[in-house]
């Protein structure tokens, strides 16, 4: 059975409902605060998670101060895993963490272009034949709930549509939402065993969690399919 370790650090507030997620498409997870993590922990597991929240209060930048510590525990540790044939997620704020590692395509994440918080509901698609695990048992066309104020994805020019056509931007949404280049709500690396993105599968769990109380779509959240397709890919 899979493991999959959580990294928390001060104001990551995601972890729990996260974990949650995980253990119930089949991992086995575990919720490590950063001042414990040092490279054995990397050992243990299959799929290192980057929970959303708001790590160090996003002084200086979302997501730097909780990238400078990880590097600064882990070194080049991170990068070995992945290339050994780990997985890494980072969803919201884990996403601009990552995005800080060079273990994306090249990207920032800053403010939305309205220049606002924003907590909604998205309409999102899966983009390019190059499919990422994360979205393997997903439709073509699905939601998810966003709450971010630095989501916009931003690059240099042309890589955005680079990242599109080549599949490395396997999430898109389906209307613009934060003013995100081309549309990008995620990406991953060559791999695909390297998953960023904006919007918060742990919170469409259960068809309940949906503001539609009559939400017919599938018999589980679209989240629980997320982390599904991930749980498939590792166990085939």
């Amino acid at each position: 059975m899979p493991h999959a370790l959580l990294i928390k650090f001060p104001g990551t507030n995601c972890d729990a409902e996260t974990a949650r997620a995980l253990e119930a498409a089949g991992f086995t997870a575990e919720v490590l605060p950063v001042a414990l993590l040092d490279e054995s922990a990397l050992d243990r597991t299959q799929l290192v998670v980057f929970s959303g929240g708001f790590s160090y209060g996003d002084y200086v930048m979302s997501g730097r101060i909780a990238q400078l510590i990880t590097k600064n525990k882990l070194g080049d540790r991170l990068r070995k895993f992945v290339d050994g044939g780990g997985y890494a997620l980072g969803i919201c704020n884990g996403f601009q963490i990552l995005a800080q590692m060079d273990l994306l395509p090249k990207a920032s994440l800053i403010h939305n272009a309205s220049g606002r918080f924003m907590c909604r509901w998205v309409p999102l698609k899966k983009n390019g034949s190059k499919v990422s695990p994360f979205l393997s048992a997903l439709p073509e066309q699905f939601e998810l709930p966003v709450a971010h104020a630095e989501g916009r994805v931003v690059t240099m020019a042309g890589d955005a549509a680079g990242y599109v056509k080549s599949g490395l931007a396997p999430l898109l949404y389906g209307a613009d939402v934060n003013g995100s280049t081309e549309g990008i709500a995620g990406l991953q690396d060559e791999t695909g065993r390297v998953f960023g993105l904006m919007p918060h599968p742990e919170r469409f769990l259960f068809k309940a969690d949906h503001y539609d109380p009559d939400w017919s779509g599938a018999e589980q959240g679209w989240g629980y399919y997320f982390f599904k397709g991930a749980f498939e890919a590792m166990t085939a």
